[in-house]
């Protein structure tokens, strides 16, 4: 684990384990035992934002030790899919299975909710057995709710946007909404399961 500062108030936190490291910390905060406004999980990484003594933290996160297991897991959350998307050809013959077959893995795999970003209500879901590349030259327009592939991650589009990813399906969740609390449907640390439609 490193520790470093950014800015006035805020602490990165480099680790091999950026979920189990949320939770944990996110239910201390939840006990009131973390002065923190934000924790946000990154690929490698754990962004305390809102912290008060930057330095004080870090003395004591530095020996902090945790169990992973005693964070209760959330719900999984259930999505349905139309797997119907214009490069699902290509991601099968990438994998050398049949576009059933990808359908059957990416409706048989958990998927967990690595981090989130890009827009809101965008979450990168890690668990796929494939690494798919992305196009060469992104489109221009991908329409909200496009299920698609990336290297090792999944995401499904919240908003009309451009962008590179292999789309696989559609989706019609509603991934983000200001009047639900939390606002985004998957969020860090979740379990994410496709469903065909």
């Amino acid at each position: 684990m490193q520790l470093r500062p950014v800015g006035a108030d805020a602490l990165l936190i480099e680790v091999d384990s950026p979920l189990e490291w949320f939770a944990a910390l996110d239910a201390e905060r939840a006990a009131g035992r973390l002065p923190v406004v934000d924790i946000v999980p990154g690929a490698r990484t754990v962004l305390l934002d809102g912290v008060t003594d930057p330095a004080g933290l870090a003395a004591e996160l530095s020996g902090w030790a945790f169990d992973p297991a005693s964070v209760p897991p959330e719900p999984p959350v259930t999505v349905d899919v139309r797997f119907d998307g214009v490069d699902l050809p290509f991601v099968a013959e990438l994998a050398g299975v049949s576009e059933d077959e990808v359908v059957d893995v990416l409706t048989g795999t958990d998927l967990r909710v690595a981090f989130c970003g890009f827009a809101p209500g965008f979450a990168y879901l890690s668990g796929l057995p494939w690494n798919v590349p992305r196009l060469g030259t992104p489109r221009t327009r991908v329409p909200a709710g496009s299920v698609a592939l990336a290297a090792e991650f999944a995401g499904i589009y919240p908003t009309a946007s451009p962008g590179g990813w292999r789309i696989v399906g559609h989706s019609e969740a509603l991934l983000f909404d200001v009047n639900r609390t939390p606002p985004a449907l998957m969020t860090p640390g979740r379990t994410v399961r496709f469903r065909a439609s």
